[in-house]
């Protein structure tokens, strides 16, 4: 499945002579425009079965290379060097060190869903993105993006009660990503909400930070959750070659949304 776009060829692979003649003809400038062999040093011919596995990737053994994902996509649009088609390549090929150049740009992604529609073979490109943006994270390519550390306070919070107390979500959100809680739009917030919201409401959700209700007969669905979810974890573990000795509650959101 070559690709044929010069956008997709790295500047530094590109090299062109000032002055250079070839038997007789002059051919200086971008006339003499060369592409220097690419080496994959680091092929993973198990990339694609890791991106498989995790919730979105399931499908993109069906990718045909069309290019309808990014052509249709909202950010290429924006950023030409935002192109799904062009990873998904990367991915089936192995070429794992290629993939990485761009780790930082694949988080880019918005989820507008445009390229899912326009795909002819059903790969759900956007789920294909969201996993290899997992990935990277899983791998310890990246860091935590901001939104998985909240997909991970918010699952954690649903799994332990049954139910989602928000104040208590903000406050481990921003704990886990260094944010201090008494921040300007929360302050005004909270002198909006004293204003308007009735006291009982008020007293309620000051209660439950104290007391953390929970669902009533929660435990049976919390124990069939976790066992779920630490078979999801097992599974995907063992597709992405991780240390098994990792403690569970390392997990990102990417294992604990594997129902999804």
């Amino acid at each position: 499945m070559p690709i044929h776009e010069k956008s997709l060829i790295r500047p530094e692979n590109l090299q062109t002579h000032d002055e250079l003649v070839i038997d007789g003809v002059d051919v200086s400038g971008h006339w003499s425009t060369f592409i220097t062999s690419r080496v994959v040093t680091d092929y993973n011919e198990n990339l694609q079965d890791e991106i498989a596995a995790l919730p979105g990737g399931e499908f993109i053994h069906r990718c045909w290379q069309c290019g309808s994902c990014t052509n249709a996509c909202t950010v290429n649009a924006i950023d030409p060097e935002f192109n799904p088609r062009h990873w998904i390549y990367l991915i089936r090929m192995g070429m794992e060190d290629e993939l990485l150049r761009d780790k930082e740009r694949i988080w880019q992604c918005v989820s507008c869903n445009k390229c899912t529609y326009a795909c002819p073979r059903d790969v759900v490109p956007e789920g294909v993105m969201k996993a290899t943006a997992h990935w990277l994270e899983l791998k310890g390519h990246v860091k935590p993006s901001f939104s998985a550390i909240f997909d991970e306070v918010f699952t954690d919070q649903v799994i332990e009660t049954g139910k989602i107390e928000e104040t208590r979500t903000i406050r481990k959100f921003f704990a886990g990503t260094g944010q201090p809680v008494l921040q300007d739009w929360i302050v005004r917030m909270g002198k909006g909400v004293v204003r308007h919201l009735p006291i009982r409401f008020m007293m309620t959700m000051g209660l439950s930070l104290v007391f953390r209700p929970r669902t009533r007969g929660w435990a049976k669905a919390r124990a069939a959750i976790e066992e779920y979810v630490g078979e999801q974890q097992a599974r995907q573990r063992r597709a992405l070659r991780l240390d098994q000795t990792q403690p569970a509650a390392d997990a990102t959101p990417a294992f604990r949304h594997a129902a999804e």
